[in-house]
C-alpha cells in the first residue's frame, strides 16, 4: 500500500514508518524536522511540513494515498492541544484529496472503563484521568473531528505506552478498551495500527488496545 505518516519521528510514528517498510509498503513520512528522522529505506519518502495548521499544505502528502496513519499527540500536559488542529488539518487535507482511510492514536482513559474493570483499575484510570486532564480533553476532542468526518476513522486507544520490542501478541477490542489492559508497547501499537488499516470492523470506530 501507499501510507503517509504524520508525527514520523515520534516513538509511536517511527514505528510505524519503519514497520510499514519492513512490511512492503511505500511510506510518506511527514515531518518537521528531518534529521530527526532515523528512519531509512527504498520506499521511504520525507515530506517536511513546516506548519500542520495549513490543510492545503499539507495534501502534497496525502494525494493518492491508500491510508493516512497519525501518531501525533501530546506527550504530557504542556503539549495538550495540538491532537485536535492537526487532525482537522489533516481531515480536510485527505478530504480535498479524496482519500479515505484515516488512523489515529487516542487513549484509553477518552473511553469507557470496562464494567467488569478491577477495582484498583478503576481507581488508577481516575487518577490518571484527573491528572492529565487536558491531554484527554485534546484527545476527546480530535475524536470528535474524527466523527464529524466523513472519513473512515479508526481511533486507536492504547493505555500506557511502553518501550520494548514488538511481540505481536496483544489485544484488541472494538468500541471498548480491554478489561485490566494498562500497558503496551508503542511498537505494538504500531504494529496493531497496521494490521488495522483494511479491518472493515475498526471503521468509524474506536479500538481499545493492551496487553
Amino acid at each position: 500500500m501507499k501510507l503517509t505518516v504524520f508525527g514520523a519521528t515520534g516513538g509511536v510514528g517511527r514505528e510505524i514508518v519503519r514497520q510499514g517498510l519492513a512490511a512492503g509498503h511505500q511510506v510518506t513520512a511527514v515531518v518537521r524536522d528531518p534529521a530527526r528522522l532515523d528512519v531509512t529505506g527504498d520506499r521511504l519518502d520525507v515530506f517536511t511540513a513546516a506548519s500542520f495548521d495549513d490543510p492545503e499544505s499539507l495534501r502534497a502528502a496525502v494525494a493518492g494515498r491508500d491510508a493516512v496513519l497519525s501518531g501525533v499527540g501530546p506527550r504530557g500536559r504542556k503539549d495538550a492541544g495540538i491532537a485536535a488542529p492537526v487532525t482537522r488539518s489533516i481531515l480536510r487535507a485527505m478530504d480535498a484529496e479524496g482519500v479515505r482511510r484515516l488512523l489515529v492514536v487516542s487513549a484509553a482513559p477518552v473511553g469507557e472503563v470496562p464494567r467488569d474493570e478491577p477495582l484498583l483499575g478503576k481507581m488508577a484510570m481516575g487518577v490518571v484521568r484527573v491528572v492529565l486532564k487536558p491531554v484527554y480533553v485534546d484527545l476527546a476532542r480530535m475524536e470528535e473531528e474524527l466523527t464529524r468526518s466523513a472519513t473512515e476513522w479508526t481511533s486507536v486507544r492504547p493505555p500506557q505506552l511502553l518501550d520494548k520490542p514488538v511481540t505481536g501478541v496483544y489485544r484488541a477490542v472494538v468500541g471498548a478498551n480491554p478489561r485490566g489492559g494498562n500497558k503496551i508497547g508503542r511498537p505494538d501499537l504500531a504494529h496493531a495500527m497496521l494490521a488495522m488499516i483494511d479491518d472493515p470492523a475498526t471503521v468509524r470506530q474506536p479500538v481499545g488496545v493492551a496487553y
